[in-house]
C-alpha cells in the first residue's frame, strides 16, 4: 500500500516514459483526472481516458513522444507531500525554468496551472512541477 497516490501516479508516468511505453494505467481519482486534464491541455500527454473494469476505475494515460522518440516530459517532480505540505499565495507562485515548464496547484477554484492561478489571483497547494 502507498501513502501518497499523487506521487504514485507521477512515478508511474515517469517510469513508463523511461521504458518507452505508449500508455500507462493509474488508479483513478478526481484529483488524478484533473492533473491528467492539465497535462493534456498543456501538451505533455496525448490523451487520457477513464476506464472501469470489474468495479475498479483506472485512468489510461497515453504518453507523448517527439518525432525522435524522446519523451515530451523531461522531469516531473512532486512538491507538496503528505508530511510536508507546500502552500503558496498568488504572488509567491514560482515559475518553472523561466516559464518553460508548469506548476500544478490545487486552489479553492479547482486544480489549475501556476499561470492560471496567478491570472485569477488565487494561491493554493503546489502539487507538482513539470518540464
Amino acid at each position: 500500500m502507498f501513502c501518497d497516490p499523487i506521487a504514485d501516479m507521477l512515478t508511474r508516468v515517469r517510469n513508463a516514459y523511461a521504458a518507452g511505453h505508449p500508455k500507462v494505467d493509474v488508479p483513478a481519482s478526481n484529483l488524478k483526472m484533473e492533473i491528467s486534464r492539465i497535462l493534456r491541455e498543456e501538451g505533455y500527454i496525448l490523451n487520457y481516458k477513464l476506464a472501469e473494469e470489474d468495479s475498479k476505475r483506472t485512468i489510461k494515460i497515453y504518453l507523448k513522444y517527439t518525432p525522435t522518440n524522446q519523451p515530451v516530459i523531461s522531469k516531473i517532480n512532486r512538491l507538496s507531500r503528505p508530511g510536508c505540505r507546500v502552500f503558496v499565495g498568488s504572488k509567491d507562485i514560482p515559475s518553472v525554468l523561466g516559464g518553460m515548464g508548469i506548476n500544478i496547484l490545487t486552489t479553492p477554484r479547482g486544480v489549475m496551472t501556476g499561470k492560471q492561478a496567478r491570472a485569477e489571483n488565487v494561491g493554493g497547494e503546489l502539487l507538482c512541477e513539470v518540464w
